[in-house]
């Protein structure tokens, strides 16, 4: 998941982007609001946090422009005004939730959850898919109540998959929402990062397949389910949250 920090107070944003990359999450971001505004119409994110209060362009302004393009990104806004009128104006432009400065920052982290799972397709913080099970919460994954060991960015790719799971996915999309402004990631790499996850997902009844050209799609594994007598129907389903 891609979020984008919009806070002209600098340390205020190192502090946040620290904090949601400990979480898994790759974080860029900007300081004013046109280059929030360039960014958000050119290059895709899964959340955006905007303060209102930033330079050259208000924050309002933002997020009217970002919903003028029909998008539906999540966006928490920060505010230190602690105005009803400018929390209200936020909401009716199309916020999804606000914060009032200072602010709790474990709280800020469950709200970034939230939305991030709303904004994916769904409410509950765990997701399952044949037997492989992906809590969002304690960003863990297990198979039959086995733990899989899986680095941070291995999870993040799990993610990404399991949320359009019985869809293609293709290596740009990845690229997207697993990295920040700044970090190389090569084809190979993402054909790495893919290699490693297939192999740790063996033990379920779910695989990669790779569709050459295309990209990668997750989906449930023909041959254990028709040894394990199961009904194929459905094998292209969207993972189910619970």
């Amino acid at each position: 998941m891609r979020i984008l920090i919009a806070e002209d107070d600098s340390i205020l944003a190192d502090g946040l982007s620290r904090s949601l990359r400990r979480n898994g999450y790759a974080v860029d971001s900007l300081h004013d609001g046109l280059a929030t505004d360039s960014a958000l119409a050119a290059q895709a994110f899964d959340l955006l946090i905007l303060d209102l209060g930033l330079p050259h362009l208000p924050g309002l302004e933002v997020l009217r422009r970002l919903r003028a393009r029909n998008s539906h990104l999540p966006v928490l806004i920060l505010t230190a005004a602690d105005s009803v009128e400018q929390r209200v104006k936020g909401l009716d432009l199309g916020a999804d939730d606000y914060m009032a400065k200072p602010f709790s920052l474990s709280e800020l982290e469950a709200r970034v959850r939230a939305l991030t799972r709303r904004g994916a397709g769904g409410g509950a913080t765990v997701l399952r898919h044949g037997r492989l099970v992906f809590d969002q919460t304690g960003r863990v994954a297990q198979v039959d109540g086995h733990t899989l060991d899986l680095s941070a960015r291995e999870v993040s790719l799990l993610e990404i998959l399991l949320t359009r799971a019985g869809r293609m996915v293709s290596k740009n999309q990845i690229v997207d929402h697993l990295c920040e402004w700044g970090e190389e990631v090569s084809s190979n790499a993402i054909e790495v990062y893919i290699h490693r996850l297939r192999k740790k997902l063996e033990p379920s009844d779910v695989k990669i397949a790779t569709v050459r050209g295309l990209g990668y799609c997750l989906e449930r594994d023909a041959a254990i389910d028709r040894n394990n007598g199961g009904d194929l129907r459905g094998t292209d389903q969207p993972a189910t949250a619970h």
